[in-house]
């Protein structure tokens, strides 16, 4: 007994380490985009606000950005579920032999990276564009047509799995009897096969387009003049993010929890319709007197989603009335006066580092300087008396006859003397 309540709280805490794991960052990410901070971050907690999804709704580039994805998720949408039913067909009805070679030719693309898929189809249209003669603004050369062939080339792979899936499932003698019945091919196609492929076909158009419109790696290399929202993203993210992609992502988690939930509440509803239905009398039945369950009976995806519904309608009746200019004016003037303080605590603290070296100093002994000399540095090198040609002496020297009555004193003896550059010597001057 004690054992098996180890392991289901030891399934408990794994459970919770994984979602943690797994939606943790989403968490916190979508936190991020209702706090005032410019830079996305979910402490410390500043002001609440709604202003990066009014950023988000400025932004001209991401806004282009999603349209552009939402035309290649489309194109590819058709694109890749049509390769994909066609590669199932032909897989559950090739001969057995050759069955497995084909799947592994159609599965090849998901094995190949995405930038080899993204370079290849670049290179591969252009060569086909210069060999029928066309401009570089033609159609085969259009990001939009280049996006599409890139993405469809490995997506319709995975729509051709879920196809698989779903038609393994399917009984050929269905189509049979519509064949002796007198129906046509097509006619057997449209009314008895794609009846019952639709939901596999649905399920295969959202993988399609989900996958479309995350994709990075072969869309760098095709997408032209038509950038998606993952290139303008990552644009975005080099030359440094804000919180308005934090909103986006808070809304993309929404709308898939919103899509999912639906999902889950339509079907849970018709179980307990079909439900209803099986324990039914005969009476019933006939009379239309049943009573079927209601949206929210027995179904807690119905409940979820209507709790996520009026969130949702919370947030933005909030969003609406809600002005946070006060909470940031006074979140600035608080950084603000931090920092006053900060400035001052440093021009304290470089004050009190002044005074101790000015107290060193005061107590080492002062350097002895000569009387009358120079503490420029540069010695006597720059005195006066040396530049006109005297010395600390030069009263003694006042003093001493002159060799010559009109003696140079310019400090460079008697090279320039007029008598030496006239060629007189001072014994001549004597004759």
């Amino acid at each position: 007994m004690k054992r098996l309540t180890f392991m289901r709280l030891s399934l408990w805490v794994y459970l919770g380490v994984f979602f943690a794991y797994l939606l943790g960052p989403l968490v916190i990410m979508s936190a991020t985009a209702f706090n005032s901070p410019s830079f996305p971050r979910m402490t410390p907690w500043e002001c609440l606000t709604f202003e990066w999804f009014s950023a988000l709704f400025r932004d001209e580039r991401i806004l282009n950005g999603i349209w552009n994805s939402i035309l290649v998720g489309a194109g590819t949408v058709v694109l890749s579920v049509a390769m994909g039913l066609a590669g199932a067909l032909m897989l559950t009805q090739i001969w057995p032999k050759l069955r497995a070679t084909y799947y592994t030719v159609i599965i090849a693309p998901i094995l190949i990276p995405g930038v080899v898929l993204g370079i290849s189809t670049l290179v591969f249209w252009d060569r086909i564009n210069r060999m029928l003669g066309l401009g570089a603004d033609s159609w085969l050369s259009n990001g939009l047509f280049l996006t599409i062939i890139g993405q469809s080339t490995f997506i319709a792979s995975y729509c051709m799995l879920v196809l698989v899936a779903r038609l393994q499932r399917y009984d050929v003698a269905l189509t049979e009897a519509a064949l002796d019945l007198g129906a046509t091919h097509a006619q057997a196609f449209r009314k008895v096969l794609l009846p019952f492929m639709r939901p596999a076909i649905a399920s295969a158009a959202v993988l399609a387009f989900l996958a479309s419109f995350e994709n990075y790696n072969t869309t760098t290399f095709t997408f032209g003049e038509y950038p998606t929202l993952t290139i303008e993203l990552a644009q975005k993210v080099r030359y440094g993010i804000t919180p308005a992609i934090s909103a986006l992502a808070f809304i993309i988690v929404v709308l898939t929890v919103f899509a999912a939930l639906a999902n889950e509440a339509a079907l849970r509803r018709k179980e307990l319709v079909a439900a209803a239905r099986r324990k039914a009398t005969v009476a019933e039945l006939e009379s239309g007197r049943l009573r079927l369950p209601g949206f929210l009976s027995s179904n807690a995806a119905a409940v979820a989603l209507v709790a996520v519904a009026c969130a949702t309608v919370a947030v933005v009746g909030t969003a609406a009335v809600y002005s946070p200019a006060q909470c940031i004016a006074n979140v600035q003037e608080q950084k603000r006066l931090e920092t006053a303080e900060r400035i001052q605590e440093l021009r304290r603290q470089r004050e009190l580092r002044r005074q101790e070296q000015l107290e060193q100093q005061g107590e080492a002994p002062a350097p002895s300087v000569p009387s009358g000399g120079n503490s420029s540095g540069f010695g006597s090198v720059f005195n006066p008396g040396n530049l006109s040609g005297e010395s600390d002496d030069g009263a003694e020297a006042e003093k001493e006859p002159q060799g010559n009555g009109a003696g140079n004193s310019s400090g460079f003896g008697n090279v320039f003397d007029p008598g030496t550059l006239s060629g007189d010597e001072d014994s001549g001057s004597g004759n």
